[in-house]
């Protein structure tokens, strides 16, 4: 659980630097939406990789266990590991698009 809490208050605290500091200036200027852009480029490249390290310690713990009792099940494992792997992929792709726009 306090993984999860610490995901949150780095996500609070990111949002909370975006915000408009200057009230002065009247209306926000309208092409102030690169910052945004990363920011939801990190989160998407940084929520995917927290996902897929956490499946991936799963998977691997339990990669092993199969492995250590049937070692002709490796190239299964490898399957399900890349599985894994491939979500942190497209969350690089995702960062891409977004920083790409």
């Amino acid at each position: 659980m306090k993984p999860v809490m610490l995901l949150l208050l780095a996500t609070v605290v990111s949002l909370s630097a975006t915000t408009e500091m200057a009230f002065a200036e009247g209306a926000a200027p309208s092409g102030d939406s690169g910052s945004l852009k990363i920011l939801g480029a990190g989160l998407a490249f940084g929520l995917a990789a927290f996902g897929a390290g956490i499946g991936l310690g799963y998977v691997g713990s339990a990669g092993l266990a199969v492995i250590s009792e049937n070692p002709a099940l490796q190239s299964k494992v490898f399957i399900f590991v890349g599985m894994v792997e491939s979500i942190a992929i497209y969350g690089i792709v995702m960062m891409f698009i977004i920083l790409g726009q």
